[in-house]
């Protein structure tokens, strides 16, 4: 029996970054022998074992084959002349499949120190495209090194057009695309988990309401970049800096879904896309089972992101509105979020990226100001639950005029 520290901790390693766990190969050994030194038993589809100490995970040498379409459709063969070169083989890119043994000896048979070298990412063997999760896998891993300048192999990007062009893309399951989608999303560039997809054209099967915005123009004035494609990713790189949160990355990511299908004879401008994009975020939310929290603040930045932008605008009353209609009393959190969303917008603009976003601190200076307002003050006062309501609007209206220069507020309403 051989054992060996296999794939991300290995390569992390080597790129001098402290690996988040561990994963281990044990060669020349039966399932039978695993359960004799203590291991605990827990794969179905091929022998994974449990540590008894430490509870990494320990698998049998196996490899694969392709049995049906998807990437559930593989029969694995675990056995004890399974060598760890056929293990490695069936691994998704170069940098993966590596191994270190007991002495700190790294095993690369397929040459993943040199493509960390070159900072390239690149499939092992054609059996790559036998499995569709790794299309979204290699675009999350562009994402996550992007900053360390990796970049995807042309030939693997053309693997991965193949993959696409032959269906093999449509049998992920809703699950799988939210789980990697997440986990891009809290990636160091997760913008470029978009741009891989889009490059091998999987962006269109998988998020066409996001591959339907490149080609859209934007008025020029507002935005010099035009195309509401780019505007997109380059929101999201902006959220990427103003937050590690994913909720809020998606919020940025979705707020302008409504202009892909705003009419041409309407182009460059975009009448009611905030409201139009709603439906479009329910439907992707819907497909790929996205959580609720990421649901309702994307909503909530699609509609009143130019409300944010007006922020200077606006009456107080229509600011108070605004803080009912995102529940900002009962969530502050999230109406942080909501404004970290709305700057990641204002500044995902050519010329625009480190542009000041005063916005923000006028509505929460607003907000803090309404906030302060003590309900529980109006309790003794004799007034009714209708009339103590129709005061705390009084005093919260009242408290965002003293708090936002009247200056910055308009006489009418914005429209």
């Amino acid at each position: 029996m051989k054992i060996y520290l296999v794939g991300g901790a290995v390569r992390d390693k080597l790129l001098g970054i402290t690996p988040k766990e561990k994963d281990w190969v044990v060669v020349g050994a039966t399932p039978e022998d695993m359960l004799r030194e203590g291991f605990k038993q827990v794969g179905r589809d091929f022998p994974v074992f449990l540590h008894p100490q430490t509870h990494e995970e320990y698998a049998l040498a196996r490899t694969e084959r392709k049995t049906a379409p998807g990437y559930t459709g593989f029969e694995f063969h675990a056995a004890k002349d399974v060598t760890l070169e056929e293990d490695l083989l069936r691994r998704d890119l170069t940098i993966n499949a590596m191994a270190e043994d007991e002495n700190g000896h790294i095993i690369d048979p397929y040459n993943g120190i040199l493509d960390l070298d070159q900072r390239v990412l690149r499939h092992v063997s054609a059996a790559f495209s036998e499995d569709p999760v790794r299309i979204l896998r290699v675009a999350r891993f562009a994402a996550r090194f992007a900053p360390m300048d990796f970049i995807v192999a042309d030939a693997t990007l053309d693997l991965m057009r193949a993959m696409v062009d032959s269906g093999e893309v449509d049998a992920l399951v809703p699950e799988r695309v939210w789980k990697e989608l997440e986990t891009a999303l809290a990636s160091a560039a997760p913008q470029q988990f978009f741009i891989t997809l889009r490059a091998c054209g999987a962006l269109q099967k998988l998020f066409p309401e996001i591959d339907q915005l490149y080609g859209v123009p934007q008025p020029e004035n507002h935005h010099p970049e035009i195309d509401t494609g780019i505007h997109t990713m380059m929101v999201l790189e902006q959220a990427a800096r103003l937050t590690d949160n994913p909720v809020t990355r998606f919020a940025a990511l979705t707020h302008d879904l409504g202009k892909g299908i705003t009419p041409q004879e309407q182009w460059p401008k975009h009448v009611d896309h905030e409201e139009n994009s709603v439906p479009l975020i329910n439907a992707l939310c819907d497909r790929i089972r996205v959580p609720n929290d990421y649901r309702e603040l994307a909503t909530h930045v699609a509609r009143y992101h130019l409300h944010c932008h007006r922020a200077n605008e606006l009456r107080a009353t229509t600011i108070l509105k605004l803080f009912k209609s995102i529940d900002a009393f009962r969530k502050p959190e999230r109406f942080q979020q909501f404004l970290i969303a709305c700057e990641a917008d204002a500044r995902g603009r050519l010329g625009y990226e480190n542009k000041p976003y005063p916005q923000a601190k006028l509505l929460q200076t607003a907000f803090n100001a309404a906030n302060r307002v003590d309900v529980k003050s109006l309790a003794g006062t004799g007034l009714s639950g209708k009339q103590i309501g129709e005061k705390l609007y009084r005093l919260q209206v009242s408290a965002i005029k003293k708090a936002v220069p009247e200056s910055a507020q308009a006489e009418q309403e914005p429209d």
